[in-house]
Formats: C-alpha cells, structure tokens, sequence
C-alpha cells in the first residue's frame, strides 16, 4: 500500500506504513494482499525454480494474446507480486474494460488499485467482483481494509464480521480486524483479536507481525520482540526485532511531537 494521504494522522495509522515493512523484513513495502489473503480461488501464475513468477514467459504469453481474461489476469497478478503495480493496474484495467462482468479479473484489478494507493476506487470495483446475494469472503475482508486505509474504520469493521459470518475465526480476517481497531487506537481490543488470529494460525508471520506490532504499542516489547521471531533463523529474526524496535522508536518520537 503507497498512498497514506487520506488517512487520519493518529499515532498508530501513522505507523502503518512500517507494519507493512516488519511483515517483509526489509524496506519494501507490501500490498494489500498482504494483509488481507488472497482473493481468488484461482491457481498461481507460472513460477521459475525459485518461486517468483516467470515474467519472461507470462509477458511473452500476453502479448500473443491479450485479450484472454486468464491470461491477462496471470501476467497482472504476477506484476503486481514484483510490485509493478502501475503496470498491473494498467493490464488488469484494459481487462476489465473487454470484460466487464469478469468478477475474477474485477478481484484482481481491485486488489491492483488498493497496491497503487487507489482506495476508493478500489473499493467500488471490489464491489462489483462479487453480490450480496454470493458474497465472497476474501473480497469482503479486501474491502474492509480499503475502507480503513481511507480512515472508515467502523465501516471496514462491519464488512470483516460479515467475512466472519461466512468464515468464523478466519485468521486473516481476524488478523484485519485487529489492524482496524489499532488504527483506532483501541489497543487492547485490537491485542485480543489479534490474540484470536494468532491462535489459529501462529504460523502466518503476517499475523505474527501483526500482534507483535499492537503489543509492541502497548508497551509489552519483550513478548512482541519473541512473537516476531519465532521459528526464524537467527540472522531474519535479528533483522525483524531491529525493525519491531525502529517501530516503536518512531512511536515514541510522535508522542513526543504531538
């Protein structure tokens, strides 16, 4: 997620931004897949050997034939994993516009905008991927986390307990939640949601970064800096307890500014 110039200027929205580079351990940033799961239900665009996408190969595929959904929505998808998200906006958008009724290319050109800092329009193009009558899960809780991105956190609250209706105690839907209310400055219902989807899933380093984020927040730095590195090599788990840190140092210094 790029674009933070709508959001409210409360000490933890402003620290959103670095949660996204303590889930990567480096200094990219992430998209909103990222914290939100996957939206499709589709399989993974061709891979090389060492797991990222065959670019070569899905570029070659679309040129010959670009006006095939799959396809396009193959070589946007992988653009958007090498987050070359204005390319992937603009395959998906010329898609969708051959294909208008197309809810997978719609998911995957919403989750495109929402990479480039397109929220709102995001949001409204994520509704047309599904209905209310056949809603999808992963689209609802997408949706929520747009809607928070543009400080609509009651909102984006709603749309992820309709996600948990469908799936209860889904943990990346939990996991979303937990950022909702952080961002809200409700710590510790964020701590005990985050709690939730750290019991379900302690595998998912999103959702471990994301509790130890909000527990860091709340001042319990120790159990945050373990939580973050568990089951890490030490040289990764090194690099996510400096990053957890530089968080929380960047926390102290807004207090102190405002």
């Amino acid at each position: 997620m790029s674009k933070r110039s709508c959001l409210a200027s409360s000490p933890a929205r402003l620290l959103l931004p670095a949660l996204l580079v303590l889930v990567l351990g480096g200094c990219q940033t992430t998209s909103l897949e990222d914290v939100t799961g996957a939206l499709g239900g589709r399989p993974e665009p061709a891979a090389r050997a060492d797991g990222r996408p065959d670019m070569d190969a899905l570029r070659e595929r679309y040129r010959a034939k670009p006006s095939d959904p799959n396809i396009a929505l193959d070589y946007g998808t992988a653009l958007r994993e090498t987050r070359q998200r204005a390319q992937a906006v603009a395959v998906l958008e010329q898609a969708v516009l051959a294909h208008p009724s197309n809810k997978a290319l719609l998911a995957g050109y919403g989750r495109a905008l929402a990479d480039n800092g397109n929220f709102q329009q995001a949001y409204d193009v994520l509704s047309r991927a599904h209905t209310p009558e056949d809603p999808d899960w992963h689209i609802l809780s997408a949706q929520g986390a747009a809607l928070d991105q543009l400080g609509r956190n009651e909102e984006a609250q709603q749309y992820y307990a309709t996600a948990l209706k469908i799936v209860p105690d889904e943990p990346s839907v939990l996991s979303n939640l937990g950022l909702s209310y952080m961002l809200q400055n409700n710590l510790p219902r964020a701590e005990e949601t985050m709690r939730r989807a750290y019991g379900r899933n302690a595998a998912d380093p999103r959702v471990r970064a994301n509790l130890a984020l909000v527990l860091g927040l709340e001042g319990k730095q120790a159990e945050a800096e373990t939580i973050v590195k568990a089951d890490l090599p030490p040289d990764q788990a090194a690099a996510k307890v400096a990053t957890l840190r530089q968080l929380l140092s960047k926390k102290q210094q807004q207090r102190a500014e405002k």
